[in-house]
C-alpha cells in the first residue's frame, strides 16, 4: 500500500520527492486541489468512501497518515 501511495503522489506531482518529506502539506508538496485528487484516487483504488470530515491536512501529511485514513475508511465502509 505504501509504494502504491507513493506512485499516486509521484503521478500527481512529479516535481517533488515525497519520500524525502516529513510533511507533504507543510512542505508545500500538496495543496487542497491535490488532496481532492488524491482522495478520488484512494477511493477508486481501495473501493472505499472517505468521509468529508476526514479530508483535513493532517490526514495527507504523510503516506503513513494516508494509510491510517484508508484503514479508518475501510472500517466505516464495511
Amino acid at each position: 500500500m505504501e509504494d502504491r501511495l507513493y506512485e499516486m503522489l509521484k503521478k500527481l506531482r512529479p516535481e517533488f520527492d515525497f519520500r524525502s518529506s516529513s510533511d507533504f502539506v507543510e512542505d508545500g508538496y500538496l495543496d487542497s486541489f491535490d488532496v481532492v485528487s488524491i482522495v478520488a484516487e484512494i477511493e477508486e483504488e481501495y473501493h472505499i468512501l472517505v468521509d468529508g470530515l476526514d479530508v483535513i491536512p493532517e490526514n495527507f501529511s504523510s503516506v503513513h497518515a494516508m494509510i491510517k485514513l484508508i484503514e479508518k475508511s475501510r472500517e466505516k465502509t464495511k
